[in-house]
């Protein structure tokens, strides 16, 4: 099968479309064979070196896929081949044929293309659990979502205007990006270039109550501004660290207030927690997508041949919302 294979680590020019062979479906699994999938950041950082897949899985890049079941392993009921599906895998996206858990797929509602349900698993997955599962964010409530016009923010803004309609958000994003991120739902867009600390613009937008909780990828920069932006109870729930690892923290603040500091993956924990996750995504979040409520936002469909100007894109921040990679 074709699949985007890795000479060596590093930079753009160790991405090559080759050949290899196709994977067999273990018990459990299916094969897909994919019609789609996605960039995302932690590709990236694969390609460099510096984040193995889990064991037993695919070092093929991609970690999430749309496509029909090709073939069913043993002991996997519910489904049938031919069915459209949606998953995602913890490597191997990058290919014609894909293997994934049967109990992390989603049927793909007939209102999808296959283009913009390469686009949930990841992003929307990430989004909804840091988010609701995790900082059980509510209606009225409000909340900060760094890296306005990326994956999961986008996905975030979306998911958070459609299940919590009341809610209000505050999102941190390039001068480049404010004009979309408002118009997708921002309440407040702050400008990171001209102001990296963000904690008066939070006080004065709360009347100095600070946030309920706060998603952030940005790590040892954000520390500081992110838990003096925290209200009483408030949770940082941290998802990346772009900016590094280490940074002080005042503990007295945080006791004080009641904070919680709390650190997120989603591609290593393990595949019963992950089906969990995917069946209260599909529960709450997923008849909105049906129904057109949320519609994944794609900057642009590249196909598998392209798909060194796919990851130039996206390291070069040229995009707002999802970038694809055409399989088929």
């Amino acid at each position: 099968m074709k699949a985007v294979l890795l000479d060596g680590f590093g930079g753009l020019e160790v991405l090559k479309v080759g050949e290899v062979e196709r994977p067999t479906p273990k018990q459990g699994e299916v094969l897909i064979k994919v019609m789609a999938t996605s960039i995302n950041r932690p590709d990236l950082v694969q390609r460099e070196g510096k984040y193995p897949p889990p064991p037993g899985d695919s070092e093929i890049l991609g970690l999430e896929v749309a496509g029909v079941i090709e073939e069913l392993g043993p002991d996997v009921s519910g489904w049938s081949k031919g069915e459209r599906v949606m998953t995602l895998v913890g490597g191997g996206g990058y290919a014609e044929y894909a293997v994934a858990y049967a109990s992390h797929l989603m049927r793909i509602p007939e209102s999808m293309s296959f283009e913009e349900a390469a686009c949930v698993c990841e992003s929307y997955i990430t989004a909804f659990l840091n988010v609701f599962m995790i900082g059980e964010f509510r209606d009225g409530q409000t909340a900060i979502l760094h890296g306005g016009g990326g994956g999961v923010n986008t996905a975030g803004i979306q998911l958070a205007k459609a299940l919590t309609p009341s809610a209000k958000l505050i999102v941190t994003a390039h001068p480049s990006k404010i004009a979309r991120v408002k118009e997708l739902g921002a309440d407040l867009v702050v400008d990171f270039t001209q102001t990296p600390d963000f904690t008066e613009a939070v006080k004065e937008f709360t009347n100095k109550k600070g946030v309920n909780l706060i998603l952030d990828h940005v790590g040892a920069k954000y520390l500081a501004p992110n838990m003096n932006s925290l209200g009483y109870t408030g949770k940082l729930v941290i998802i990346g660290v772009i900016s590094g690892i280490k940074a002080e923290l005042n503990l007295a603040l945080m006791m004080v207030k009641r904070q919680q500091i709390i650190g997120s993956v989603l591609r290593s924990r393990p595949v019963a927690e992950k089906a969990e996750i995917v069946a209260e995504f599909t529960r709450r979040a997923l008849p909105k997508f049906a129904d057109r409520g949320i519609v994944p936002i794609i900057e642009k469909v590249f196909p598998i041949e392209q798909v060194v100007e796919a990851h130039r894109m996206m390291e070069e921040d040229r995009h707002f919302g999802k970038i694809v990679l055409k399989i088929q």
